[in-house]
């Protein structure tokens, strides 16, 4: 056996003097080392012995190295470079604010922004910096169950629990009008894409009364509805080759045309409710001619037009993708 000392390289010792056999191996060193230093996790370490790194067993390397076992061994040691995928465990803001249950969340297109909808019937804006909010709107009687931002950015709307739906201008967060149509509380919210047009105008919603309405946000007028379903809407979504998609508890998904409403295909196959919708281009639906960096072109003709290039390379070249899930423990592609 020899006496090895282990020490870090700015000269502290890790513990006491060691007796160890001469066929230890690096592998063991680690462990120990990692024990003596009582590390949670176990690290990895190099180790040196006359400024040569440790490769072998201990014995060899002194035979090879020719190193002399009349004094007690100082082996420094120095930890190596680790490499780990933190997970998402870690909450970095708490966000106070509203007087009742958070309902709906949604990030601006450049995600800069945030708004919130509440059982407190309001509708906020915070500041992502501070973490508080810059503006609370008032104006929903009742829960506020979705918000929605424009492509654009320039517009949120808002659907609360009595069928209110509540246009708001993003940038004063000034009240522009109120959508009135739907008899029974709004389940779903979504916008005519960007690229398809610019300013962003209309929207699609979907009601627990079992319709679809489509809107102007500027004249806040309903432009055609839409009513096949037998029970009631749970998401819709407005795909970017210009169709409309609904969900209901019918256990149907509805396809309809953008432009007039009508009906041009019905999907049939799940056995319960369908609860929810997605499209494989929703990402850059939503963020409309928005780079990863939050930057849009200023005219209108480069925006749609950068909006486009976004959704073809999102696309590939291939048809959109459309996934629900529902009730039956199913999802359908």
């Amino acid at each position: 056996n020899v006496i090895v000392q282990l020490r870090a390289s700015n000269g502290d010792a890790a513990g006491p003097q060691l007796d160890l056999p001469q066929d230890v191996t690096v592998a063991q060193l680690e462990t120990l080392l990692n024990s003596l230093l009582n590390n949670e996790e176990r690290l990895p370490y190099s180790f040196f012995l006359n400024d040569v790194e440790l490769a072998d067993e201990l014995g060899q390397h002194m035979l090879k190295h020719k190193v002399s076992v009349e004094a007690a061994l100082e082996i420094t040691y120095q930890p190596q470079a680790t490499f780990r995928v933190r997970p998402v465990s870690r909450c970095s803001a708490s966000m106070p604010g509203h007087a009742e249950a958070v309902l709906s969340t949604a990030f601006s297109p450049d995600g800069k922004r945030l708004a919130t909808g509440s059982g407190d019937t309001t509708v906020r804006f915070w500041d992502l910096n501070t973490c508080t909010p810059s503006q609370t709107m008032q104006g929903h009687k009742n829960w506020v169950l979705c918000v929605q931002w424009s492509p654009d950015g320039k517009y949120l709307v808002s659907g609360s629990k009595d069928g209110q739906i509540l246009v708001w201008d993003a940038q004063s967060t000034a009240l522009k009008g109120q959508c009135k149509g739907h008899s029974k509380w709004i389940t779903s919210l979504a916008w005519e894409p960007a690229h398809l047009r610019l300013p962003a105008r209309r929207f699609l919603s979907g009601s627990q009364d079992k319709s679809l309405r489509v809107w102007d946000a500027v004249t806040q007028q309903c432009l055609f509805s839409m009513s096949s379903h037998s029970l009631a809407v749970s998401c819709v979504r407005w795909g970017g080759d210009g169709l409309l998609y609904s969900a209901s508890k019918d256990t149907t998904i509805n396809v309809w045309d953008s432009q007039g409403g009508k009906l041009v295909r019905s999907l049939k196959g799940h056995g319960h409710w369908v609860n929810t919708l997605a499209l494989s281009s929703e990402c850059v639906l939503r963020t409309g001619a928005h780079d990863h960096h939050g930057h849009a072109p200023a005219g209108t003709e480069a925006a749609m037009k950068a909006a486009e290039e976004r959704y073809k390379i999102a696309v590939g070249g291939r048809p959109e993708r459309l996934v629900s899930g529902a009730d039956d423990f199913t999802m359908f592609l």
